[in-house]
């Protein structure tokens, strides 16, 4: 279980990073978060779709790396196979949280249970009292990702604002004649977007909304690519994908 707290001098001024570290913390998440500004990149190797918060009517944007819970196919043999490292999992062991000291202030912390942490490792996160060049980047990396964060927020936002959204099912045909459904992901409905007036294009068009939208629509043919990886390796092979729109179960603007 992580073990997570706020980075302190006084605390931590002997913490040490590895210098070399590896994705194996993803290795079991068929699921990653993505922001939109990574969106353009990353469809060239994953499905992007949003997932609905169980517990709210929210929605966050995911890169898929598997076909069911438990399955990501681009992490074998202890490398990533990927293109692309989403931001989110590129940080480990570190992550923003609050600081207990100060109200309503994140700073920067990290998992003290991470093998890529600890006294006897490389990096110092400290020197000479003072945060080192390491520290000092990953603060303006956590920094970076919280504001891609928020702005991807805001994008899908707009898209619940303007009833972009559209449910799809995922039915997979295996060798075994066994068939799996997956649901519960959002994609943008392209036939709404057709339909948007002049004026509401050109507003989307001059903030730059049309990027992250169109990556997101072709990257849904990455799919493909999922089954391809899956049948290279597993002896029970995928034989069809099916994407279908879930009809009147539009999402809509909270």
């Amino acid at each position: 279980m992580a073990n997570i707290v706020p980075i302190k001098k006084e605390m931590h001024q002997n913490l040490k990073l590895v210098k070399a570290r590896d994705l194996s913390h993803v290795e079991g998440q068929h699921i990653i978060p993505l922001t939109a500004a990574e969106f353009a990149q990353a469809s060239a190797s994953f499905p992007i779709v949003l997932v609905k918060n169980p517990d709210s009517e929210r929605y966050r944007s995911v890169a898929m790396l598997g076909l069911e819970a438990g399955e990501n196919l681009f992490y074998q043999d202890d490398k990533w196979t990927a293109i692309s490292i989403p931001q989110s999992i590129s940080m480990a062991p570190f992550s923003l949280g609050i600081d207990p000291e100060k109200e309503n202030t994140l700073t920067a912390c990290v998992d003290l249970d991470s093998e890529f942490i600890g006294e006897e490792k490389d990096l110092p996160l400290f020197e000479d009292g003072k945060e080192s060049e390491v520290l000092v980047n990953v603060q303006q990396a956590l920094g970076r990702l919280y504001d891609n964060e928020r702005m991807t927020e805001k994008f899908i936002k707009e898209l619940q604002d303007n009833n972009l959204l559209q449910e799809l099912e995922l039915n997979i045909a295996l060798s075994t004649g066994e068939k799996k459904k997956l649901v519960g992901i959002f994609t943008i409905n392209e036939e709404k977007l057709k339909e948007f007036p002049d004026d509401k294009v050109l507003d989307f068009h001059k903030r730059g909304l049309f990027v992250p939208i169109y990556s997101m629509l072709g990257s849904i043919s990455q799919m493909n690519r999922l089954a391809q990886l899956r049948n290279q390796l597993s002896e029970i092979k995928v034989t069809g994908v099916q994407i279908v729109p879930v009809v009147d179960k539009v999402a809509s603007a909270s």
